[in-house]
């Protein structure tokens, strides 16, 4: 099982600034890794897999060192179209809406932002959701 130091501080450091600025957030240790929350939700969840015990992760697995990935929620309208591609994100193999981000050198923070942020939207009260910026027009 790993811990919040298991995460590379940079990549923790990123997420977490991300994360901070979202209303009424929380960062705690999770059963592995860290995670953030609105309330009693989850809202990203960012943690190193141990491999042997969850070979779905063992691809992503570079020099000998374990992935470092984040869970995070995403509309069932979205889900497709973000994990259809492959490598960074596949579906989680647990919840309808998880999807799995595989973290490194080839991350785009700005879409990871984009992401973390419409997984807060998602799990957030209303009210909080609606302190965000409005969503940026489709097309």
């Amino acid at each position: 099982m790993s811990s919040p130091g298991d995460v590379p501080p940079e990549i923790a450091n990123r997420v977490r600034s991300v994360c901070r600025q979202l209303p009424e957030s929380y960062e705690e240790p999770a059963w592995v890794g860290v995670r953030w929350r609105i309330r009693t939700r989850t809202f990203a969840h960012l943690y190193t897999p141990d491999v042997d015990r969850s070979p779905i992760y063992a691809p992503y697995a570079t020099e000998g060192r374990e992935p470092v990935v984040m869970t995070f929620r995403v509309p069932a309208d979205d889900l497709l179209g973000l994990t259809a591609p492959g490598f960074p994100f596949f579906r989680a193999g647990w919840g309808h809406d998880v999807v799995v981000a595989v973290l490194g050198d080839h991350t785009d923070w700005t879409e990871l932002a984009e992401l973390i942020t419409d997984s807060y939207r998602g799990m957030a009260p209303k009210f909080l959701a609606a302190r965000l910026p409005p969503l940026p027009p489709l097309g």
